[in-house]
């Protein structure tokens, strides 16, 4: 094409290859402000679904992470609280093996007798007080399973199940050992009773060691899916950085260009001097 002042083929390509540019730019500059290489579905649309999916999966394990939380609460709560009534019943114990011995008197098994009562509503105390986030595994009536869901569609959980621990329920509210035989049939029931209570601390570690391995499981896969949608939408910031550098440069020389393009249709003016 020769000389026009109606069309500058020049100017066009310069235009349109500072476009292209500008456009790089844009792109570049958006990485480094957000830190993605896909914040959006128009910037990769499979990839941004697929992200999406993975983050919807990390919503429902943080979901676990609090339902294992609030169990491991609950059953730190319960742990302690069954511990405690444990020792009052090894209290419970010594007083009564004290009161059927014979070599005691009514005055002092009658102390004996003030010392056991006392310690014996202690245990009622205790399990009505076990209580977390309104639930209680240790009162007589309806105590409360303990429940954490263990994935992300909440499909499957644990489920440690409760056991009354209350004096009633252990049979050792309305003993007294006022007498030898008394103190005897009270001695019994403790034993039966301390028993029973072992039994549920060993229910109750056994499902709070198996909530610590859960959650820790929880927490890997949790990290692994968060590093998994960081590899597929995270930006390179050292290689953005470059990029910008360069594309401000391109951007410069575009401009150049452009401006040079420009100035080409008025050298038709010379023609004519």
């Amino acid at each position: 094409m020769g000389f026009s002042v109606n069309t500058n083929a020049g100017a066009l390509v310069a235009l349109q290859n500072l476009t292209k540019t500008n456009s790089q730019l844009n792109v570049t500059q958006s990485r480094i402000n957000t830190g993605l290489k896909v914040a959006g579905a128009k910037d990769d649309a499979s990839i941004f679904a697929i992200a999406q999916k993975q983050r919807a999966e990390l919503g429902g394990l943080n979901a676990v992470k609090s339902s294992l939380d609030r169990a491991s609460g609950a059953l730190d709560v319960a742990i302690a609280g069954a511990e405690a009534i444990s020792d009052l019943l090894i209290q419970l114990k010594e007083k009564a093996v004290a009161a059927k011995d014979s070599g005691n008197d009514a005055a002092s098994r009658a102390l004996l007798n003030n010392d056991f009562a006392q310690i014996a509503a202690q245990i009622d105390t205790i399990a009505s007080s076990a209580t977390f986030n309104g639930k209680n595994t240790l009162k007589k009536t309806s105590p409360d399973n303990i429940v954490a869901i263990v994935n992300a569609d909440a499909s499957s959980n644990i489920t440690i199940t409760a056991s009354a621990l209350d004096g009633a329920t252990l049979s050792v509210s309305n003993q007294t050992i006022t007498t030898s035989a008394a103190a005897a049939t009270a001695l019994t029931k403790i034993n039966a009773a301390i028993t029973a209570v072992n039994n549920q601390l060993s229910k109750l570690g056994a499902g709070g060691k198996r909530v610590e391995i859960v959650a820790a499981f929880t927490q890997k896969l949790s990290d692994a899916i968060e590093v998994g949608i960081g590899n597929l939408v995270d930006a390179d910031l050292a290689r953005e950085s470059a990029n910008l550098q360069s594309l401000q440069v391109k951007q410069q020389l575009g401009l150049q260009a452009l401006s040079i393009a420009n100035q080409a249709p008025g050298t038709v003016l010379s023609l004519f001097r």
